[in-house]
């Protein structure tokens, strides 16, 4: 049990936002609303993407405004990037963030005091800050083992430049997750398998946290609801190098085996529209309402071939109870499958499921299930593991800053 009502200070690159879009922003809201849903005072500090609306239910400290997606800038922008994580000898992620220094972080901290921990959210701005919040008493929250993304993207890169920049972010990412993931007093993934990525030691004191992608379950929706507009619907921030490599290889590997008379629509934003020779293959960008969009497909294709941590295109895929057939990557820390849903990593087999439950569609048999049982069982799960890791947290920090060196409190990095 935890010590009733706890303060605690989430650390994010990205603060909550109103509307959650991205993968990132989904999880980072859930690890908000579990704590809050515990009865805990949470306090967030971080950036805010331009264009974005923070969410008002929550008390925000904002370092600022930041994009900080590749696909959003321009050639200039990431040169800078560049340039500045090299200047500062860090990561390109972690680089980013310094557009504010040490001492305003410190000061911050210092105002919310006293608090219980902090709750460092990914590895950005924890890993950019490391002297100011490496005092503190922390849970880290691992939404993939970033390194392992990073090698994976290395060894698929198409020249020896681009190899040499995703092997040293990797090499930084490795070695500033292992410290966070170190110092932690626990730390939390998305998947089993993530529980393994910082080392053998620190396994024993990793757990996995469900996933919702709203607090509030998804209106249960009847299957004439929506009329299908295409047979398959894709939908992903594909310029995402990881999502990206998915895409490519539906359409390359699967698509080949789907009749011409098959209708396939690709959602999202992305960085470069492929080639592709299938008559019925359709990319429609940004959609207004994403899980209309969903609703509106007869199956759901999930498609990750790589990368860590969970895909919360399946959860919101199962939270809909919609149909779908999916790679075993997709599958990632997801406990219980909902009935329909098939899985394959064989293009021509993966196909055929496709076709199938097309077929099934078409025909009127919508295959929807009741997503509620989904979203309430994840939601149980996510409480409880928050709920048993509170309670290794020690006592509130006081007022008073720890005992940090003098040469960290200076230290603020170089900016560009």
């Amino acid at each position: 049990m935890t010590r009733g009502k706890m303060h605690l200070v989430l650390v994010s690159s990205l603060v909550p936002a109103a509307n959650p879009a991205s993968g990132f922003d989904i999880a980072n809201r859930a690890v908000l609303d579990g704590l809050r849903a515990l009865g805990h005072r949470v306090s967030v500090i971080g950036f805010l993407q331009p264009g974005r609306t923070q969410a008002s239910d929550c008390e925000v400290h904002l370092l600022g405004e930041l994009e900080v997606t590749n696909a959003k800038v321009g050639t200039l922008q990431k040169l800078k990037w560049l340039a500045n994580a090299f200047l500062n000898r860090t990561s390109v992620s972690s680089g980013k963030m310094l557009t504010v220094s040490a001492s305003r972080i410190q000061a911050i901290l210092d105002g919310l005091a006293p608090f219980d921990g902090l709750v460092l959210n990914s590895v950005q701005l924890p890993a950019a800050f490391a002297q100011v919040f490496r005092p503190y008493p922390s849970i880290y929250v691992a939404h993939n083992v970033e390194a392992d993304s990073a090698f994976e993207n290395a060894e698929r890169a198409s020249g020896t430049f681009e190899r040499f920049l995703f092997r040293r972010e990797a090499q930084y990412l490795e070695r500033y997750e292992q410290q966070l993931a170190q110092n932690a007093v626990a730390v939390w993934t998305f998947a089993e398998a993530d529980r393994f990525g910082f080392g053998r030691a620190v396994s024993d004191r990793a757990f996995v946290l469900p996933l919702v992608t709203s607090w509030d379950a998804p209106p249960a929706a009847a299957d004439d609801a929506h009329e299908l507009k295409q047979d398959l619907g894709l939908i992903g921030t594909w310029s995402w190098r990881p999502n990206r490599l998915g895409l490519d290889w539906f359409l390359a590997e699967v698509v080949p085996h789907l009749p011409e008379d098959m209708s396939i629509a690709v959602a999202g934003q992305m960085d470069g529209v492929p080639v592709v020779s299938h008559p019925g293959v359709r990319f429609v960008g940004r959609v207004p309402d994403a899980r209309t969009f969903v609703t509106e497909s007869a199956v759901i294709p999930l498609i990750s071939r790589g990368g860590t941590g969970v895909q919360l295109k399946s959860i919101e895929t199962f939270e809909l109870g919609m149909p779908c057939v999916a790679t075993q990557a997709s599958l990632r820390g997801i406990e219980q499958v909902p009935g329909n849903c098939a899985a394959s990593d064989d293009p021509a087999e993966f196909a055929r499921l496709l076709v199938e439950k097309a077929t099934k569609a078409r025909a009127g048999d919508r295959q929807r299930l009741d997503g509620s049982a989904f979203h309430r069982a994840q939601k149980v799960r996510l409480m409880r593991v928050m709920r048993n890791v509170l309670a290794s947290l020690g006592p509130s920090v006081a007022a008073e800053s720890p005992s940090v060196p003098p040469e960290l409190k200076v230290h603020e990095g170089r900016r560009s």
